[in-house]
């Protein structure tokens, strides 16, 4: 797909585990491709900090053999599994019967997660779309939210720089964190633990949050990434390499991202 919409450079960047590039490294990457590997880390905020968003950690470009890193993913995907069956549990209680395997049949060979759980509600009619599945039920703070493990940011962003990648602050607009302040101080704070960048350019974030987002990035000397938050069929109106509308992410910043790895790589 991403060969045939003639993107410059990807990277894939699955929650909590990095089983996709190691497929998509053993398959073959396309000569006219540039490949980055990438995992996104749900991981929990500095303790000063409240944070009523997700707080997720990008990695990119690091070794996909280091051991610490898959042994620090085996740990959150067997939270993962655990998690499933309670939030199936909690759903049934509420009178929306789902199974494990019909959530396994939908989605095939994957790592699953809440968005295929609302995929399956979705097709079995209990809720109108996916968005609706996670603000009545799967979110958090919702009837069949559960919270999992999480390792705190530090671990998950040295566990990044010990197998040679770049961490990358994901997404900062789902943070909700509107207090310009205390965000700056969140910044300083991520980059006295090895922060290497934000997330500017992301679906969700107007014209005026990049160019914040950037000045940020620029005032503490942070790389500027991007992605469009392409998920396929659970968010069919995000498209690979545009996201949604005119958005698209500059091939500079994969070229600057790759000008920042230590050159014995």
């Amino acid at each position: 797909m991403a060969q045939n919409l003639n993107l410059g450079a990807i990277a894939i960047t699955d929650h909590d585990t990095i089983d996709g590039s190691k497929e998509a490294l053993a398959y073959g990457i396309p000569p006219s491709i540039k490949f980055l590997t990438g995992i996104e880390i749900s991981a929990t905020p500095p303790p000063s900090f409240f944070c009523p968003g997700s707080f997720h950690i990008l990695g990119y470009a690091f070794d996909i053999d280091d051991p610490v890193l898959n042994r620090s993913l085996s740990l959150l995907k067997a939270s993962r599994k655990k998690r499933n069956p309670r939030i199936l549990e909690l759903l049934s209680k509420m009178g929306i019967e789902l199974t494990l395997n019909e959530v396994q049949n939908l989605t095939g060979d994957c790592q699953l997660g809440r968005p295929h759980i609302a995929q399956l509600m979705v097709k079995k009619g209990f809720v109108p779309s996916i968005d609706e599945a996670f603000d009545k039920y799967l979110g958090k703070g919702k009837p069949a939210y559960v919270d999992r493990f999480r390792f705190d940011c530090e671990r998950t962003i040295q566990t990044i720089l010990n197998a040679g990648g770049i961490p990358v602050l994901a997404h900062p607009f789902l943070l909700n964190m509107n207090d310009e302040k205390i965000f700056d101080g969140l910044i300083e704070v991520l980059t006295e633990m090895g922060l290497k960048g934000i997330e500017v350019y992301f679906p969700e974030h107007t014209a005026d949050l990049i160019d914040y987002y950037t000045r940020i990035a620029n005032r503490y000397n942070l790389l500027i990434t991007g992605g469009t938050d392409f998920h396929g069929d659970v968010k069919p109106e995000i498209k690979m390499g545009s996201g949604r509308g005119n958005f698209s992410v500059p091939y500079e910043l994969y070229e600057k991202l790759i000008s920042a790895l230590n050159p014995r790589k």
